[in-house]
């Protein structure tokens, strides 16, 4: 049997303790332990950014992530923006502008995105492109949601 390691986190703002195995995954533990099913699980390798979440802040690929090494992280979840009944801001123009078509890469996007608008509320759409490079969408070709992030900066 495998050992496991105690980790204490706190994800959208809730804190939780949990016995995790040393190779685990953040995303399974997202998605398997958790129910918080919004970080896809694509490439496995984090070059697609459809597991991305933030961790401390930063956008991270949680499928190459373990979770035993994020003991006394603040993580954010997709999940996690909705306040009440409303949407985020980003999820309101990810919406109004149809930047979402199948959906999978979208709660990736919207998670980078957020961490671009916490950092610079007031990006240009220069500094959106660069920041959603690392995430691949095969069905929308990034206009509408490069649109949708610029909508998102100016609510």
């Amino acid at each position: 049997m495998m050992e496991t390691v105690t980790v204490t986190l706190k994800i959208n703002n809730e804190t939780t303790t949990l016995q995790v195995k040393p190779n685990e995954t953040l995303l399974e533990t997202l998605r398997e332990r958790l129910d918080l099913t919004g970080a896809k699980e694509s490439c496995g390798m984090g070059a697609c950014g459809a597991c991305t979440v933030e961790v401390n802040g930063m956008p991270l690929r949680s499928c190459i992530a373990l979770t035993a090494e994020m003991d006394g992280a603040e993580i954010n979840t997709v999940e996690g923006l909705k306040e009440e009944e409303k949407l985020h801001p980003l999820q309101e123009s990810f919406m109004e502008k149809g930047a979402v078509q199948c959906g999978f890469c979208t709660s990736g996007m919207i998670m980078t995105a957020k961490t671009l608008l916490d950092r610079n509320a007031a990006p240009t759409k220069e500094e959106i492109i660069k920041a959603l490079s690392s995430n691949v969408c095969r069905c929308t070709g990034y206009k509408k949601i490069v649109t949708a992030v610029e909508q998102a900066a100016n609510k």
